[in-house]
């Protein structure tokens, strides 16, 4: 399904999480964070972002533990970070499907 994100059209699934990476851009992320009750992005957010998406694009399998092991960020960061299901909002923000370790 199709759906306009900061004047952007995007190709989104039932959940609304990006279908096409390609799509995806910082202007989008932005509008996302805010919908999304994460409100403005610091410098912290987008190196977890760019993680996400480096692990992403090698087919890595994204679990909260693993973040928390990446030197990244702690997971109590992450959670500060991304109040509220931290795995799923920050997916949603980079642009990448809903990890399969989401519930």
């Amino acid at each position: 399904m199709e759906k306009t994100i900061n004047g952007n059209p995007v190709s989104v699934n039932e959940e609304g999480y990006l279908t096409d990476l390609k799509q995806w851009n910082k202007d989008i992320a932005l509008e996302i964070a805010q919908e999304e009750g994460v409100g403005t992005l610091s410098p912290k957010h987008w190196e977890v972002i760019d993680y996400l998406q480096n692990q992403y694009r090698q087919n890595i399998p994204l679990t909260i533990r693993k973040i928390g092991s990446s030197g990244v960020t702690d997971i109590k960061e992450f959670y500060a970070l991304f109040p509220g299901g931290p795995l799923k909002k920050a997916s949603k923000i980079a642009g990448i499907p809903k990890p399969v370790s989401c519930i």
